[in-house]
């Protein structure tokens, strides 16, 4: 967890059941574990109105914890992009009463949590809780490309390969840290790269 004097880092909870017609859950990896955990405090015939948005990651654990809550409908995604058009389309067809939850890794919440609020969805209102790595979503401020799952710092731009700090501000317009050349004065001063975010 930050120092709570940067007020943009993301703080996360614990998954809880809320009062709600329809709740839709989305997840990567760990944060399967998340969702069976908070199911044992959800009330009876919770699932029967939820769907679950999956990204099972390479060793494809934790589908059948999920499968066995028997939500509503289920869907298993390999990336976060290819559930993108159905996160918008369930967003853009919801009704009152939706409630979401958000677990897994940083990257997937804060994508998903854009997607919510470009979706008018009010980010205290959405369920949040981090599982999983700490790797991070980081935005070049020189060249606004966007590198996933960074875990060194400092650490190189994947657009314009320039040697970034990763800040802990956290830009939640586009989901992802900031991150600023750290040698814009002398490029042949290269620090030592220590991997910080696992």
């Amino acid at each position: 967890m930050a120092a709570k004097s940067i007020i943009s880092r993301p703080v996360y909870g614990t998954l809880s059941p809320q009062p709600g017609k329809h709740h839709l859950f989305v997840a990567d990896a760990e944060g399967a574990l998340a969702i069976a955990e908070m199911a044992k405090r959800a009330p009876a015939g919770f699932f029967d109105e939820a769907e679950i948005v999956f990204i099972p990651g390479p060793d494809g654990k934790h589908v059948a914890a999920l499968e066995a809550l028997k939500p509503a409908q289920f869907h298993e995604a390999p990336s976060f992009a290819s559930l993108l058009p159905r996160l918008r389309q369930t967003l853009a067809n919801a009704h009152m009463g939706l409630r979401l939850y958000l677990s897994g890794t940083e990257g997937l919440i804060g994508q998903a949590m854009q997607v919510a609020l470009e979706a008018g969805i009010d980010h205290t209102s959405i369920e949040t809780e981090h599982r999983g790595s700490l790797a991070r979503r980081m935005q070049c401020v020189h060249c606004k490309g966007i590198t996933e799952n960074v875990t060194t710092q400092p650490a190189t731009c994947a657009h314009c390969g320039l040697l970034l700090l990763v800040r802990d501000h956290y830009s939640r317009r586009i989901a992802a840290f900031q991150g600023v050349c750290i040698n814009a004065e002398d490029r042949s001063e290269i620090p030592p790269m220590e991997e910080i975010f696992r």
